[in-house]
């Protein structure tokens, strides 16, 4: 009976409760918004940190990650391919490559350029890199003996283009100098600048012959599933010799992006306080005025018998309903728009240090439509407790003056 009482009044209000579910639907609908579209920034970055740098994995020699940028050839893995066969027996890993790290000076014949490198298996790493595109040329293949890709930043400091010659000086691991000529036959685009602006990739084969080595730095493994990282890194580190490897998930070689989750979430936090303050202050308007328009009503109430109580009872239990109903119409509401926007795309501009934008989309994720419709439903609830207070502690007397 009070649940019913309870709904019969709120649509004798009509224009009063519209009004009031429209800020409740407005709130839960920005909340599913937002929060989707940060989500979806989460997922864009992680995909491309993994997809043009780090996979989703790596496994090097213990002291590689602190000190081997300096001297990646004091922490060669003698034998990687017995590993990369080991790692990818396990059933999460979708593919495992071998990347040999150096450094060097590259020449076109004029003037020469500083380079960070890697040697890889061009195959192999156009299956991982799914991220770096081409803005002229093509991709390294494993036909490719002398084959050279090169950053963006590369090709406009040297003035290089598919089809030009160069020459990659650098040391061997015993310190001496080595030299090799390559055709450049792509120029590559990440989302990072400054990886660009250094960055060259030849075949693996070919960085071992300057190097003279058969050793790489790293093993870098692909998985099927993002969400299965942390379970195979686990995996991974039980499989190897643990004094003479390590293993790391992309999230700790990429610890930026940690702090840009940080950050957003952070933001986001501030932007729920805000729909729930806003949510708050529409609803106890709408609340006390329809409190004081009803004062005589709950002093008739009270004559009839009926305790303070009762009355702070169904006051109450009216906006938990009009908190289900508009946090119900809300998730309905942004669920919709989310799949409409997504639909038509929203071009983002290209992030700060980065070269290349990417269109956004608004991800529907259980966890932000479950938060977005508590919020509007707590917020309402909440926000009926002082009104409801207020009128149910009036005096019989005084409410039912308000009615004459």
């Amino acid at each position: 009976m009070l649940f019913k009482l309870a709904l019969r009044n709120i649509f004798r209000q009509k224009l009063r409760t519209a009004m009031t579910l429209g800020a409740i639907v407005f709130g839960v609908a920005g909340l599913i918004l937002s929060g989707g579209f940060v989500q979806d920034i989460f997922v864009q970055l992680r995909e491309a940190i993994i997809h043009s740098q780090t996979g989703h994995i790596q496994v090097f020699r213990k002291g590689f990650l602190e000190r081997g940028a300096r001297q990646p050839h004091a922490f060669l893995i003698e034998d990687p391919a017995t590993l990369a066969q080991r790692i990818q027996t396990l059933p999460d890993v979708k593919e495992v490559a071998a990347r040999l790290s150096f450094s060097g000076l590259l020449n076109n014949g004029r003037r020469d350029l500083a380079i960070i490198g890697e040697g890889v298996e061009p195959d192999k790493e156009a299956r991982i890199g799914t991220f770096l595109s081409l803005t002229a040329g093509r991709q390294l293949s494993d036909a490719d003996t002398f084959g050279m890709v090169i950053g963006q930043g590369v090709a406009h400091s040297l003035s290089l283009q598919p089809g030009d010659r160069v020459t990659l000086v650098m040391n061997t691991i015993e310190g001496a100098l080595n030299t090799l000529d390559f055709e450049v036959v792509g120029v590559f685009q990440s989302f990072s600048k400054e990886f660009d602006a250094r960055a060259v990739r030849i075949p693996l084969a070919a960085a071992q012959e300057l190097m003279l080595t058969n050793g790489a730095n790293v093993l870098v493994a692909t998985l099927h599933r993002t969400e299965d990282t942390d379970r195979v890194v686990e995996q991974i580190r039980s499989s190897i010799d643990a004094d003479a490897f390590e293993a790391q998930g992309w999230s700790t070689l990429a610890d930026f992006y940690e702090k840009t989750v940080d950050l957003y979430d952070r933001q986001f936090g501030v932007l729920q306080l805000i729909i729930l303050f806003m949510v708050l202050l529409s609803v106890v308007n709408s609340v006390n005025m329809t409190a004081f328009e009803r004062l005589a009503e709950f002093g008739t109430l009270q004559a009839l018998g009926n305790r303070k109580r009762d009355v702070f009872r169904l006051l109450i239990v009216e906006n938990v309903v009009l908190g289900l109903i508009g946090a119900a119409l809300g998730v309905l509401v942004g669920s919709i728009l989310a799949i409409v926007i997504s639909a038509i795309g929203i071009p983002m501009p290209p992030p700060p240090n980065a070269n290349v934008g990417y269109t956004a989309v608004i991800r529907l994720l259980p966890s932000t439509v479950m938060s977005a419709f508590l919020i509007g439903f707590f917020a309402t609830a909440l926000a009926a407790v002082f009104p409801a207070r207020r009128v149910s502690g009036t005096s019989i007397v005084d409410a039912l003056r308000q009615g004459t």
